[in-house]
């Protein structure tokens, strides 16, 4: 097996993040393998900052702390992104219904009525209501929030232009946006709702997933016209620990051809890097994926029982993965930490894989146990000790 890690200098002067990217997805050789995470908790940032270990600067005008900010803290790579406007859109004003001391209850911006937990702790929200239930209020749906020549969903020239300048010009990677097919649709007709009407009315299931198909392949156009991309990302989130929400059949007949066009307009364009951020257990789904041209999977999560080392092993060089490092050894310090690179070291030498959290860093991980495995995870991705001590997060913490 051939080591894509050859150091920093051997391929002249050091590439770019967006060299390093492309270089690192294509199996050929680079200085370094490219080093990206997956964003945090807000409890962890939170928890973080209170501690004194990340600058009250970092701080929003809105109050949150940005991913991003405590992301380059730790010396990680970014995307760029240069986008249509997918999704339902316009969004109404949230309606909030009732407030006690330990809960608030609204509508959200789609209709959606929820109740989340008043102190602003992340959780998943209890849903008590969708606007999806029919074919009457998927139309009714349909009409206010999905209509693909809305005027706000028209990026102007300067729109266009300042993308594309954006996107030829950058050094770091850059993405485009595709969407979701059935995820999106599963948060406006809610779960267990999707589950029954996939086999009480299939057809007006994938009616709502053609609709979406045909937004993103009217959309979409004007941006890969003008930008210059590196890699397409959609979202979906439809699978738990024990596989999807719906039956595999059902993705192979009635979702996956409605994907297939869109796929084959990225590739169109040169983008042979995608994926779809998904949680879950995806294993079922993954030739679906591969078999209409969405080859990466992101990001990975372990813990329902996919294994990156068994996967590329299945697959071979067909299958790009991100993410991989399953989370639960962060909160069991440093020898698992250590232990769970260790396993995805060889996947590391050949290629094809960016290793990082599989979802966001959770709460209650240490400073010096998140510290200790971007440490050691730069080091075994080849990046020289010099870089990794200039990291910010790294001027007062050492090993």
């Amino acid at each position: 097996m051939t080591d894509i890690r050859q150091g920093p200098g051997s391929l002249g002067s050091d590439l770019t993040p967006r060299e390093r990217w492309n270089r690192t997805m294509h199996y050929q050789h680079v200085d370094y393998v490219s080093h990206l995470e997956f964003g945090y908790w807000n409890e962890l940032k939170e928890d973080w900052m209170r501690e004194g270990h990340l600058p009250a600067s970092m701080r929003g005008a809105d109050g949150v702390i940005p991913d991003r900010a405590v992301e380059e803290f730790f010396g990680v790579e970014q995307f760029e992104t240069f986008n249509p406007v997918l999704g339902a859109f316009p969004l109404r004003e949230r309606y909030e219904i009732e407030r006690t001391a330990d809960t608030v209850t609204y509508r959200d911006g789609l209709g959606v009525l929820r109740q989340d937990k008043a102190s602003g702790t992340e959780t998943i929200p209890h849903f008590l209501e969708f606007p999806i239930r029919d074919r009457a209020t998927w139309e009714a749906f349909r009409d206010e929030f999905l209509d693909p020549n809305h005027p706000l969903r028209m990026l102007t020239p300067a729109q266009l232009a300042e993308g594309e300048q954006m996107s030829r010009a950058s050094r770091n990677p850059v993405s485009v946006w595709f969407g979701s097919f059935i995820g999106w649709i599963r948060d406006w007709v809610g779960f267990q709702n999707l589950a029954y009407m996939s086999m009480d009315d299939p057809d007006l299931v994938e009616e709502m997933v053609a609709h979406l198909s045909m937004m993103v392949l009217q959309l979409l156009p004007p941006v890969l016209e003008r930008g210059q991309f590196d890699a397409a990302a959609g979202w979906e989130d439809i699978c738990f620990n024990s596989g999807p929400i719906l039956n595999p059949r059902f993705f192979a007949t009635r979702i996956m051809p409605h994907m297939r066009p869109v796929m084959q307009l990225l590739r169109q364009h040169g983008i042979d890097v995608i994926w779809t951020d998904c949680d879950g257990r995806i294993l079922q789904l993954i030739p679906l994926y591969m078999d209409i041209g969405l080859n990466c999977m992101f990001p990975l999560e372990v813990h329902p029982g996919n294994d990156p080392v068994a996967l590329k092993k299945e697959y071979g060089r067909d299958l790009l993965i991100r993410g991989g490092f399953d989370k639960f050894a962060l909160w069991q310090g440093r020898e698992a930490v250590l232990a769970e690179l260790k396993r995805l070291e060889p996947l590391v030498a050949d290629g094809g894989f960016v290793p990082h959290v599989d979802h966001r860093a959770p709460a209650r991980v240490s400073w010096d146990t998140y510290c200790y495995y971007i440490w050691e995870k730069c080091h075994l991705l080849g990046w020289p000790r010099e870089s990794i001590e200039a990291f910010p997060a790294f001027q007062t913490w050492r090993p």
